[in-house]
């Protein structure tokens, strides 16, 4: 009834707000918003949209997300994930899930698609390296700072379109791909491994 239409209305007037949010790259997903099953009732809906990174080792990059809304939306927060990979210590270099407050415990029904947006160009500028989704890119954060905006700054450069990085990792990059392992593997492999090309080609042959 009226709950439904609410929710329903609100579905719809984020995914239109989205516009007015930094972003690139935003289309609709295969469940587009409004659809409707054999009661007339609205269905979850899922959309894709993007956002720039903000911070210096991340400036030029754009990063695209994947958005579920959930039928009981606007009272349980969507569920958005990085389909771009990033080397952040709050999203999975591997999923791309998201750790941030507001997407979990901290959700309220008056916050929008817009807040979450907003929240995660501010994630991606200001990191939380104590309460990580990505233990591997957290402690390289805290042990190694320069190492690691190095390394985020490749990752928004082959994954995000960023201006070209560091030449010497590069360097490292081609010559493993040179022995034939697959260039994703290869960076995962070398971000991982403080970028020293012996442990990260041990780490390469053991999988």
């Amino acid at each position: 009834g009226c709950v439904q239409k609410v929710q329903s209305d609100c579905r719809q007037n984020e995914l239109a707000a989205l516009a007015n949010v930094s972003q690139v790259g935003r289309r609709r997903g295969p469940n587009r918003t409004g659809t409707r099953g054999n009661h007339g009732q609205h269905r979850s809906s899922e959309d894709k949209t993007g956002i720039q990174g903000g911070a210096q080792k991340r400036r030029g990059g754009r990063y695209q997300l994947e958005i579920k809304i959930p039928e009981t939306y606007p009272f349980n927060p969507p569920k958005v994930r990085f389909i771009t990979k990033i080397w952040h210590p709050n999203i999975s270099s591997v999923t791309g899930a998201i750790c941030l407050d507001i997407l979990k415990d901290q959700w309220a029904a008056a916050m929008t698609l817009r807040t979450v947006l907003l929240s995660l160009q501010a994630l991606l500028a200001a990191a939380e390296p104590d309460d990580p989704q990505d233990a591997v890119v957290a402690n390289q954060y805290k042990q190694n700072p320069e190492m690691f905006k190095q390394t985020a700054r490749l990752w928004s450069h082959v994954y995000a379109g960023a201006p070209a990085s560091s030449p010497e990792y590069t360097r490292k990059i081609d010559k493993l791909c040179a022995m034939g392992f697959e260039k994703n593997a290869v960076i995962v492999a070398l971000s991982s491994k403080s970028w020293d090309v012996e442990t990260a080609t041990e780490l390469l042959l053991s999988n």
